[in-house]
């Protein structure tokens, strides 16, 4: 919608070919595309414009620390003759353009015009006021909010002959509904009537139209321009019928049904209102109902943006702050800044999402400024939500930057210096950079000290912080699951699920399986890696480190004899015919399946030890005797087996594979030969190995892979499913509530505030040793912040692979208390915080998904997955996904 004096083009009041009749295109569907241009923008930026009662206004602005400047209007109507169209004449009061004084008398023929943001700041207020009087009663909305919002079409001019403004209501513009409304809200009978004006526009219209008046005849009066007014707050009553003309729309959501009844007393009508909670997912704005409970629509994989997002459109302090007159503070020549763009666009978003009727919000131009001036933010890529955080925060801060011209401060050195002196110098010349909402409640300081190992050289500097990115430090044990082969011929698979120290070798690996196992003495176990089916790496070193080893490799352990670790170490790998289907299909290839198995060959002088010894690897594997007699090929051979049901110890054919020895008959080997076929991998020619005849190999071989052909008949004979099944290391819960041991959040903190060296990439120029240096490093908590960011750092990166940790954080909701961990006490401020929102991470390294929680108040919690918003209990807010936490600064218990 458009501003009450304000339309398609700002240009269009210096313009006479200006149409104010052209119907606009409406701002929802502009804000819906996805190319945007700066005449998108400019429309885009501007606010509806709202008539409300003074004395509802103004009791929402004893809290805010604003200066209140508005125009005061004496208002003459025709109410006499008001059938068709009422003339609201509007005189400027000679006195008025100063500050309101909030201790004077309030008239309740007295009304205000304000801009769209101030209009939600007011509604905000009284929800809140409203819900900490009746805690109980938290979902029923405020007082002001019980009376719906209609639109008002209005023709505006200027007369030059009585330096005034005309408002015309008219019949013909308007529903009849609404045109009575009207004539009962603007009657001035009683007593005098009264407009402030706190948009500005009013001032700005007329000084406009007066640069016109050259343009026009003396005396005759100015342009008429369509405009809309946004009418709130009213409760109204006909002459005629005495019919409550404000009924609110009565449903049900999901808190259930609650009435309150009020007495209320307007324009010296007295009213009662039955109020009934509107559904938060209602559209519109009748029955407003509660605020804050917008959800944001998945644009493709923007959840970690629309997490970030809600958890900042819920801190109080910005919420007050976009709602205002933030746009003063923009600093459109911050060459670190946007130059406005971000923070405006961030500004519409958040006061979308505090619009009433809690219908989910498409962020495209918010993403589409954030892309423009973020290229790594562009496209649909995901996304760490602490990094866009970060920037984001960065970039509003710049924008909102109230220092215009930056000085230059040379940095001083401590000098033997009280650290109170030394930390007041740094801070003070931080602001003198740095003024902005951000800095205001975002920004603390610490105290860093560097001690050079050599010459003992000490360096200690503040430091501002905008969020504190602590470590997770690593828990006793970690959790692994592996796989256990047996070479017996006996045993099948099992998986064991054990616990290693984490940063242990895989030395502690080994020893922990082997016992969970029940390895023998004159046993011993090879780990491996299972990738694509084949073995991608043995971990064959006792001293490589676990944390080698991801979550979700698959390991198994191979059982293999002692005596035989002399002897040559063969693979078995499997492979099965796929056959495509339908037109234009491909021949048939050999592909591979299951897990390779292994055994060690003392004699490898011919073919045939190999065929019996992968059969007895297959031996447990071999399905059931009464499933193989019923499935085995042949009418002939089943007969005979029905006609000897009642005979115990039938023998399957593949049975007597598998007993066979080496040196079996030739009956066995022509089966073997037509049933399994193998062939050594990477040998030229002819490969394949047969029974009976010399393996093609050196006699100093130590390794022999060898890939197995299977035939559709053994595919059936065996349980090639348990040959396949393998577990990952270990498998993440999605929500994962608690894991055997936890960590708290103060023993993160503690982590993070500990000494530790400097990395070699990171060493520090000693200026007494002339060179640089592995310093120590200790940091201290100095100044904290109105609103504390704690960043859990879950995801760890170096230069072989990627992780994510699972600990569990058991961090406060309620009392979080940090001056046991603050080097500086300031008896003004307290050290305690509350939590009112959580980002969460469901998932790993490969994809996830983010959540977030927010606190409504009075421990009302709600989930904002994307565009669903839903309740939920406190029980959930701590777990394992917990990634950005947010504190608000609390008074001490």
């Amino acid at each position: 919608m458009d501003d009450l004096f304000s339309s398609e083009d700002d240009d269009h009041l210096f313009d006479l070919d200006y149409n104010p009749y052209a119907r606009k295109r409406p701002l929802s569907s502009r804000l819906d595309r996805d190319d945007y241009d700066e005449t998108d923008e400019e429309e885009a930026n501007r606010q509806k414009l709202y008539l409300v009662p003074y004395r509802w206004w103004k009791e929402a602005q004893r809290s805010v620390a604003d200066e209140i400047v508005g125009i005061l209007y004496n208002v003459l109507s025709n109410y006499d003759n008001a059938d068709s169209e009422i003339v609201l004449d509007l005189r400027k009061e000679e006195s008025s353009g100063t500050r309101v004084k909030m201790d004077e008398g309030v008239s309740s023929r007295e009304y205000a015009l304000v801009k769209e943001a101030l209009w939600l700041r007011t509604l905000k207020w009284h929800n809140d006021s409203k819900t900490s009087e009746e805690d109980d009663r938290y979902h029923c909305v405020a007082e002001g909010q019980s009376q719906e919002v209609f639109p008002l079409q209005i023709r505006l001019s200027f007369s030059p002959g009585t330096n005034s403004l005309l408002v015309k209501i008219s019949l013909k513009d308007n529903a009849v509904d609404f045109y009575r409304r009207a004539c009962s809200i603007f009657n001035s009978q009683s007593e005098l009537l009264q407009i402030w004006d706190f948009s500005g526009q009013t001032s700005q219209f007329v000084m406009n139209e007066i640069i016109n008046l050259p343009k026009f005849s003396p005396g005759k009066q100015g342009k008429e321009v369509l405009l809309e007014l946004h009418v709130h707050g009213f409760f109204v009553f006909t002459n005629k019928t005495d019919e409550r003309l404000a009924e609110p729309m009565k449903t049900e959501n999901s808190f259930g049904k609650s009435r309150v009844r009020m007495n209320m007393n307007s324009d010296n009508l007295s009213s009662q209102l039955m109020l009934t909670n509107t559904s938060l997912s209602g559209s519109g704005y009748r029955g407003i109902g509660v605020l804050g409970f917008a959800g944001l629509q998945n644009l493709g994989n923007t959840c970690f943006m629309n997490s970030a997002v809600q958890c900042l459109v819920h801190t109080t302090q910005l919420v007050d702050y976009c709602l205002g007159d933030y746009e003063k503070d923009i600093n459109h020549e911050n060459p670190l800044g946007m130059h406005g763009e971000l923070s405006l666009a961030f500004g519409e978003l958040l006061r979308k999402l505090w619009a009433p009727g809690a219908m989910p919000v498409a962020p495209r131009m918010f993403k589409f400024k954030l892309a423009k001036f973020a290229p790594q933010f562009d496209g649909y890529n995901q996304h760490d939500s602490q990094e866009f955080l970060a920037f984001l925060l960065d970039g509003l801060h710049e924008d909102l930057n109230r220092v215009k011209c930056k000085p230059y401060i040379e940095a001083k050195d401590a000098e033997g210096r009280p650290d109170e002196e030394v930390a007041d110098e740094h801070w003070l010349n931080h602001l003198a950079r740095n003024a902005s909402i951000i800095v205001d409640i975002f920004q603390g300081q610490y105290r860093s000290t560097l001690v050079c190992p050599v010459c003992k050289k000490v360096s200690v500097t503040f430091d501002p912080f905008m969020y504190l990115t602590l470590p997770l430090p690593s828990t006793t044990m970690r959790t692994m699951t592996l796989t256990v082969f047996s070479t017996d011929g006996i045993m099948l698979p099992m998986p064991f699920t054990i616990t290693v120290p984490k940063g242990g070798r895989l030395k502690d690996l080994i020893d922990s399986l082997s016992l969970a196992c029940s390895l023998k003495d004159d046993e011993t176990l090879l780990v491996a890696e299972i990738y694509k089916n084949q073995i991608f790496r043995l971990l064959d070193g006792p001293s490589d480190s676990v944390a080698l080893i991801r979550d979700d490799d698959k390991l198994v352990a191979y059982r293999l004899p002692k005596v035989s670790e002399t002897c040559p170490l063969v693979v078995f790998s499997h492979q099965q015919l796929e056959r495509p289907y339908g037109f234009g299909a491909m021949a048939p290839n050999w592909k591979l399946f299951g897990v390779p198995l292994i055994a060690r060959i003392e004699n490898l002088s011919s073919g045939s030890e190999i065929h019996y010894q992968f059969l007895k690897l297959l031996r447990p594997f071999l399905m059931p005797v009464e499933d193989v007699v019923n499935d085995y090929d042949g009418d002939e051979t089943r007969n005979t087996v029905n006609e000897n049901s009642k005979v115990e110890g039938i023998v399957s054919p593949l049975v007597s594979y598998c007993d066979a020895g080496p040196d079996s008959g030739e009956e066995n080997d022509v089966h073997l030969n037509a049933d399994f076929k193998f062939y050594l991998v990477d040998k030229p020619g002819s490969s394949e190995i047969k029974m009976n005849d010399p393996v093609p190999i050196s006699s100093l071989t130590k390794n022999l892979d060898v890939t197995v052909h299977w035939s559709d008949k053994m595919i059936e004979k065996y349980d090639t499913c348990l040959l396949s099944s393998l577990p990952e290391v270990f498998k993440p819960q999605l929500f994962a509530k608690r894991h055997e041991e936890s960590i708290s959040l103060y023993k993160c903190l503690e982590g993070f505030l500990q000494e530790e060296p400097l990395g070699l990439d990171d060493m520090w120029y000693c200026p007494r040793c002339k060179k640089h240096q592995q310093a120590i490093k200790k940091l201290d908590l100095w100044r904290l912040p109105e609103i504390l960011v704690i960043h859990l750092k879950r995801f760890s990166y170096s230069r072989f692979f990627k992780n994510k940790l699972e600990t569990y954080v058991d961090f406060p909701i309620h009392d979080l208390n940090l001056s046991n961990y603050i080097s500086h006490i300031d008896n003004q401020l307290s050290n305690c915080y509350q939590l009112y929102a959580v980002t969460n991470h469901y998932g790993g390294m490969g994809g996830g998904h983010y959540t977030a929680f927010i606190d409504h108040g009075h421990g009302r919690w709600y989930e904002f997955d994307d565009d669903r918003v839903f309740p939920i209990s406190e029980d959930r807010i701590k777990s394992s996904a917990a990634y950005v936490l947010f504190y608000r600064r609390v008074r001490e218990m």
